[in-house]
């Protein structure tokens, strides 16, 4: 997708980053366009005519994050690449402002069916970015041919959301580590094999 220059995309960056700053502060149901125009220090019209509502600026925002994630490692070997991703996810989540916007985009899916589809997508694009590093592995012979390689990379991310998003206990790289350990010995055992009905 062609993405705009000049004035737009310094309205568009500005507005985005207010977007996330707000959600990280106040959450979903706070949000308001107006609150944005000023916080980005740009018309109230040019928000309204841009985006024309909250969900539509959080489905943009989404959009951003999906674009600007940081591409996939590529250290030679399943275990090696799922953890340096893993890491990445975990750095993330505790990140002072990285989290809470996250919380607050969780939040607005449960209750915006359109902040759900957009947070789908954005999940889907980073799963198919780590995908490579399933399918390098099997070409490699690490793991069984017909392994479901976005099967692995959700059974490395869903321990480290779940973590995140029910507070039980630490997330840190010890987590994302053991994650990594249990989901690549899985897949050396043909769990998520397609043949098993992996999906």
């Amino acid at each position: 997708m062609e993405r705009p220059g000049g004035r737009t995309a310094r309205v568009r960056a500005s507005v985005l980053r207010a977007a996330g700053d707000a959600l990280a502060e106040r959450g979903f149901v706070n949000l308001d366009l107006g609150d944005l125009a000023r916080r980005a220090e740009v018309g109230r019209t040019t928000v309204y005519r841009r985006w024309g509502t909250v969900t539509a600026v959080l489905t943009d925002l989404l959009l951003e994050m999906a674009v600007e994630s940081v591409p996939r490692a590529d250290t030679g070997s399943l275990e090696g690449d799922l953890r340096v991703n893993a890491r990445l996810v975990v750095k993330t989540l505790t990140d002072q402002r990285q989290g809470p916007l996250f919380k607050a985009v969780l939040g607005a899916a449960t209750s915006d069916d359109d902040a759900a589809a957009a947070l789908t997508r954005f999940y889907l694009t980073r799963i198919r970015e780590w995908a490579p590093c399933v399918t390098d592995a099997e070409a490699r012979g690490e793991i069984p041919p017909g392994t479901d390689a976005e099967e692995v990379v959700r059974a490395v991310s869903a321990p480290l959301y779940y973590r995140f998003v029910t507070g039980t206990g630490e997330l840190d790289d010890a987590v994302a580590d053991r994650a990594v350990a249990a989901a690549v010995a899985a897949a050396k055992a043909g769990v998520f094999s397609r043949a098993n009905g992996a999906r």
